[in-house]
């Protein structure tokens, strides 16, 4: 295919922002909540396409793009495979939920606000596309900048704190990243990442080289103890901002887990694996037993993220077919579910304007429909067989059990504590006693908030029972993947794909 889809698919949602720019209506913000909705519901569609047209049976990047950028340095090279395009897919379709949530959330600067959406769909797609270590660092810290205005501008009354320890925190662990970028090229010659697959980083430099990435990879994910940031960037980030720092930000660092920690240093990846377990259990058990202290809904459901994105993080480094396989699934899963609760709380927020856990109960009796939803991403969330949050979970241990049986039964242990801290929020949110006047006075959910929950509450379920459109396309990627680790670790110079 000669035309650049995957770079009309990045920059669309750019392009569509100018004209969100143009428009000059001050006090009637719906033709600029109108054309970002346009342009976030037509790049939706062209990353289905692309995924349609996609090959599931190849491991071979697919859509490649080339285009010198610096000569003799840097190319500005994009393509998807059967992992990076479910991750596009997610991030197509949480932007115009997103959109849409701002029509009840936001009311001051919405054109600005919607802007920032924009150019952040732009550089999150970036992201996933990148076939270049110095264009996906690129895309990877320049979303920093959209998502750092969207917490200090429109957050809490702790907004500008929170907006700087998350840009801190993000950008501190990016630095030696960089570093490490620059030396990889200083070494190889090169920072296109397929001609680094073949040319295979000599095992002495791997440790190093990997500690670099992992420190940004950390951060990002969150891992413990570096997950400080999030509770605290969700708790003053707007509705909007925390669905999809939930459920996109946080998986560019798994997406870079695969795309460039076990591939590039497999030897590195072998022997640090025990560290990765380590991190991934007390983030598992600590920040679940934290949850359940939390007096706030979005601090709980914040830490809970911390929770399952350790499910995610020892699924990769299991480096079986399940658990690598499980760790894509749960966050997927995990993008759908943590952007429904975050919703949730937004819209009981914006009625009562407030997230204490206190302030709320038998909000059942005023608010059946919105109560229904509710229930049903809690039970999505503790991995309730027939929701997506199962399927991600058990493949996870699954692959664990394989490696571990102890790190596997902890795990485990993880998942009774996150039972505990959904249903105790659901029981005293929901079916509690009501015990304030204000709770009397609540609206049912209406038909925009209606709409953003059913669709994030069928595609939970559906895929749910029904993962072989995920697991289908994941498999031949993923088994491309282990094998070329696998041979890497025996010393063999052969790169696999079909």
């Amino acid at each position: 295919m000669n035309f650049p889809i995957l770079s009309t698919l990045i920059f669309l949602p750019l392009f569509s922002s100018i004209f969100v720019f143009l428009v000059k209506e001050k006090k009637d913000n719906y033709s600029a909540i109108y054309i970002s909705l346009f342009s976030s519901i037509a790049t939706f569609l062209l990353s289905i396409f692309v995924w349609y047209s996609l090959d599931i049976n190849s491991s071979d990047f697919q859509f490649v793009e080339e285009k010198t950028w610096i000569n003799n340095f840097i190319k500005f090279k994009l393509g998807v495979d059967g992992i990076s395009i479910l991750f596009i897919v997610l991030t197509t379709f949480i932007t115009p939920i997103c959109i849409i949530s701002c029509i009840n959330s936001v009311k001051d600067r919405v054109k600005e606000f919607l802007i920032a959406i924009l150019v952040l769909e732009t550089f999150m797609i970036g992201v996933f596309c990148s076939l270049d270590l110095v264009i996906f660092y690129l895309f990877f810290e320049a979303g920093l900048i959209p998502m750092f205005l969207i917490i200090g501008v429109w957050g809490g009354p702790k907004r500008v704190y929170s907006a700087f320890k998350f840009f801190l925190f993000t950008l501190l662990g990016s630095v030696l990243m960089l570093v490490a970028i620059i030396f990889i090229y200083w070494l190889t010659g090169t920072t296109d990442i397929t001609q680094i697959y073949e040319i295979k980083i000599p095992k002495e430099y791997q440790n190093l080289l990997w500690l670099a990435f992992f420190s940004s990879f950390a951060v990002k994910t969150p891992m413990w103890p570096v997950h400080t940031w999030l509770p605290d960037a969700h708790v003053e980030a707007p509705t909007a901002g925390s669905v999809i720092l939930a459920a996109i930000l946080l998986k560019m660092a798994g997406y870079g887990f695969l795309r460039f920690s076990i591939p590039l240093f497999p030897h590195a990846s072998e022997f640090f694996t025990p560290l990765i377990y380590l991190m991934s259990l007390i983030a598992i058990v600590y920040t679940s037993l934290v949850a359940l202290m939390q007096d706030d809904m979005k601090k709980l459901i914040a830490y809970s993220s911390v929770a399952h994105m350790g499910y995610v993080t020892l699924g990769i480094f299991t480096l079986t077919k399940q658990g690598i396989e499980g760790s894509i699934f749960q966050m997927i899963s995990h993008g759908l579910i943590s952007a429904a609760l975050f919703l949730c709380v937004g819209i009981i927020y914006d009625r009562l304007h407030s997230r204490l856990i206190s302030t709320y109960g038998g909000v059942v009796n005023y608010m059946p429909k919105y109560s229904f939803f509710f229930v049903v991403f809690a039970l999505a969330a503790l991995g309730l067989p027939g929701t997506t949050g199962f399927l991600g979970e058990f493949l996870v241990l699954t692959g664990s059990f394989q490696k571990n049986y102890v790190v596997a039964m902890i795990a485990t242990f993880g998942v009774i504590l996150g039972a505990a801290y959904m249903l105790w929020l659901t029981k005293r949110v929901i079916f509690g006693k009501t015990n304030k006047e204000e709770i009397k006075t609540l609206i049912d959910t209406n038909k925009t908030e209606l709409l953003m929950l059913s669709t994030l509450a069928f595609f939970v379920i559906f895929f749910g029972f029904y993962p072989m459109p995920l697991i289908e396309t994941l498999n031949v990627s993923v088994d491309n993947l282990i094998y070329n680790y696998e041979q890497s670790l025996n010393g063999t110079n052969i790169v696999k794909n079909d």
